[in-house]
């Protein structure tokens, strides 16, 4: 049976894009210098347990300088760098890996501009601590003459309508036509980056965008950065791609990109992903989509009635157990 051939690719042919399957710091050896004007990733960091948790963490942070090496010498001069991280946790203790990352790239000589919060509704609940929804992405540039797109990225303004009061512009708006600028932590909801917050769902279970690997880069959030931090026509790197959604979010937007990942599975999915994207098929969160808010009637949103029935026994035993003093 003959399969329908597209009407047009989703992907401009003039991008350029590719998966490699292998070791990082191999490949980047081969690839030359100041060749990318983004570097977005989220870096395994499955610290090892053969050692006590301080120092596995200094032999983790070791092993990653040698590909850190290499990103800041493929990064051009006005490129960007956004290092994803969240915690590390052992024995129920907390260690922040931005803070950890900091201390390296500033020896390189980076500069941070912003260390921005993208918060997440849901994850794993802990019982002994509250529960972590939210991880940081470390935004260096190389030099202080670096690519940042604000008008491409502007929020909604939350009062259009204000006014100078006073000065030579005495009742014009104050604002700008192409809305604000958005802050480090931003939220998307309703009326797209209208607030603060990088509110944007992870990537669990119910998510369209969905696949094997189980720590999964939404697509949404590497489009916030690309959009606000390359040109069009610029190269984008992942050095730990996994399936794919740095490179989706780039050619998405007429970007060329390179995904490096050593597990074949993840590079299979992530080349079937972008064969489905130019295609027209592939599942994406859209950008500006609202976060969904349960209504009353929905059953999820609705008061269990064992619930309600603990709360009445608990009411009706208190009232019991009330001493009166005259």
């Amino acid at each position: 049976m003959k399969v329908n051939e597209p009407l047009f690719d989703y992907i401009n042919p003039n991008t350029d894009y590719q998966i490699l399957n292998g070791d990082s710091l191999k490949i980047l050896k081969g690839i030359e210098d100041k060749k990318f004007d983004l570097i977005i990733t989220s870096p395994p960091y499955n610290v090892g347990k053969s050692y006590e948790t301080k120092t596995s963490i200094e032999k983790y942070l070791e092993s990653q300088e040698g590909i850190i090496n290499e990103l800041v010498r493929t990064l051009s001069d006005k490129g960007n760098l956004c290092w994803q991280v969240g915690n590390y946790v052992d024995k129920g203790e907390i260690f922040p890996l931005d803070i950890y990352y900091y201390q390296i790239f500033k020896k390189h000589g980076l500069k941070l501009r912003n260390r921005i919060i993208w918060h997440f509704g849901h994850g794993l609940h802990a019982s002994n601590r509250f529960s972590g929804r939210y991880e940081t992405i470390l935004w260096f540039s190389k030099t202080n003459d670096y690519i940042f797109n604000l008008d491409d990225v502007r929020v909604p303004s939350k009062y259009p309508g204000k006014l100078h009061f006073k000065g030579a512009k005495k009742g014009q708006p104050s604002g700008n036509p192409l809305g604000k600028n958005p802050s480090d932590i931003w939220e998307i909801i309703a009326n797209d980056w209208e607030t603060s917050m990088w509110n944007i769902p992870n990537v669990k279970s119910n998510h369209p965008e969905k696949t094997g690997h189980p720590c999964q880069f939404p697509i949404e959030l590497v489009e916030r950065c690309v959009l606000a931090l390359t040109n069009e026509n610029s190269w984008v790197l992942d050095p730990f791609s996994g399936v794919g959604s740095t490179v989706i979010g780039s050619i998405k937007n007429n970007r060329n990109a390179i995904g490096i990942e050593k597990e074949e599975e993840y590079c299979n999915i992530a080349r079937k992903r972008i064969e489905e994207l130019n295609e027209g098929k592939l599942k994406i969160r859209p950008i500006n989509k609202p976060i969904h808010i349960p209504s009353e009637k929905d059953k999820v949103a609705q008061v269990p009635i064992e619930w309600t029935q603990l709360e009445l026994q608990n009411v009706n035993g208190s009232y019991n157990g009330i001493t009166h003093k005259i």
